[in-house]
């Protein structure tokens, strides 16, 4: 078996690798690029509804802007989240007989800026656009094949860029863009530069995969609690999960929340926020509000500094802490999952984590409209283009232990990679007593 055949092999499954996953790291790529700076866009795109004027007046009580909120859009009022800053406005979600509303108030005199279905700003839409929520549940499942594929693209790529004492093409790149050499050196320096980042981001994002992130979830979380051990408490635990009630880390969505165990009156929304202020949860907490008697106040907090992630229950009668829960308290899985997540997301290191994201993403997108072009100036006329074939079929068998293991690990992965595996053996089947196709 020569060099040659290896590559080959190894050639042929990159080019499937890419023609899968391709036109989704565009689509990902820009949606992410756009994703991380979700903050800044929302906040210019829906100006009149998040920013406020600055006053020096103290800011109405949490109550006076929930019934200001409610005389706009009639309804239950199921959620509170303070202003992030001086200049944010409150924003109040009411449940509705058409749907979950987001009510946004000035918190300085109360006045009602306009509402929108919940969840529906501008880079939430990008969001569920990014995770493929956008297109239903078993669209998820993409984004785990997807993510599988991508990093066999990349270890296919780096085995192919291997200089074998080639000098051009390593790290510069050949010709004029009226030639393929130019695309392929291209194509090959932009993604030994930008494979790192590819990995990473597939590997973070595989939490919201469909099957292999659920699985992961609920081991993480220990018997789909939620809680490590030693944080849990000693009431009664409901069957909701906190991700039901509140927009929460990856690490606490199969969370069940505790219930209220006291009797008589409630504490009020402004008893309870000020417990939480302190309490010293970060500016910028959601509260959740009791919609029944064992209900209870949930606060919750996750902004960019990871050690400020925090999640905070308070019985609705007491007032009293049943859970108060932080970053600190996860377990070193679910620390190392939050870390990966926050750092996909663009959170970590601040606007240099951004900066560097932008430029991976905008470097992918480069990398697949290269490898477009150069496999449209390679192909022969009237065909796909598929490398050819080694000439010893052992070529195949080291390549496809690694697929093997990685389809072990990523189920989905390892079926897509059977389906392919299959659809290429009827290719050539198809194809049989025709001449292979040249290099």
């Amino acid at each position: 078996m020569g060099l040659s055949d290896l590559y080959r092999a190894v050639w042929r499954w990159h080019f499937y690798a890419g023609l899968l996953v391709l036109p989704f790291m565009i689509t990902l790529s820009i949606t992410g690029a756009m994703y991380v700076f979700r903050d800044k866009i929302d906040n210019w795109y829906h100006a009149d509804l998040k920013r406020v004027q600055v006053q020096e007046s103290q800011r109405l009580a949490p109550s006076a802007l929930v019934a200001a909120a409610l005389d706009a859009v009639p309804g239950t009022a199921i959620k509170y989240t303070d202003p992030v800053d001086a200049g944010a406005s409150t924003e109040i979600t009411v449940s509705t007989e058409a749907g979950k509303m987001a009510v946004y108030v000035n918190p300085y005199n109360g006045l009602v800026l306009g509402a929108m279905p919940d969840r529906s700003t501008l880079m939430w839409t990008v969001r569920t656009l990014h995770s493929f929520k956008y297109f239903g549940t078993y669209a998820r499942y993409i984004i785990e094949i997807a993510a599988g594929w991508s990093i066999l693209l990349v270890a296919t790529g780096i085995y192919l860029w291997w200089p074998r004492g080639q000098r051009g093409g390593v790290v510069s790149v050949r010709g004029k863009p009226q030639r393929r050499v130019f695309w392929r050196d291209l194509h090959a320096v932009t993604g030994i530069f930008v494979g790192f980042f590819i990995v990473f981001l597939a590997i973070t994002g595989m939490p919201w995969s469909g099957v292999w992130g659920g699985k992961v979830n609920e081991w993480a979380n220990g018997s789909n609690f939620g809680y490590p051990d030693g944080v849990r408490v000693n009431v009664p635990i409901s069957g909701q999960k906190l991700d039901e009630i509140a927009k929460t880390s990856w690490t606490l969505e199969q969370a069940r929340i505790p219930e209220s165990t006291g009797n008589g009156t409630a504490i009020s929304l402004d008893d309870a926020v000020a417990q939480f202020d302190a309490l010293g949860l970060h500016r910028g907490y959601s509260v959740s509000l009791p919609q029944k008697p064992e209900g209870l106040f949930s606060g919750s907090v996750y902004p960019n500094d990871l050690s400020q992630q925090r999640v905070v229950h308070l019985d609705q009668y007491s007032g009293q802490p049943l859970l108060d829960m932080s970053y600190a308290d996860y377990g070193p899985l679910g620390k190392w999952l939050e870390w990966g997540i926050n750092t996909h997301m663009g959170q970590t290191f601040g606007l240099l984590n951004q900066i560097i994201l932008l430029a991976a993403c905008a470097a992918i997108v480069l990398l697949a409209l290269s490898a477009v072009v150069m496999w449209w100036k390679r192909r022969p006329s009237g065909s796909l283009g598929v490398p050819p074939l080694p000439q010893d079929r052992r070529a195949f068998r080291g390549l496809i232990v690694i697929l093997a293991v990685g389809g072990v690990i990523f189920p989905l992965v390892g079926a897509s990679l059977l389906v392919m595996l299959l659809l290429d053996m009827a290719y050539v089947r198809l194809r049989r007593g025709r001449p292979v196709i040249g290099v």
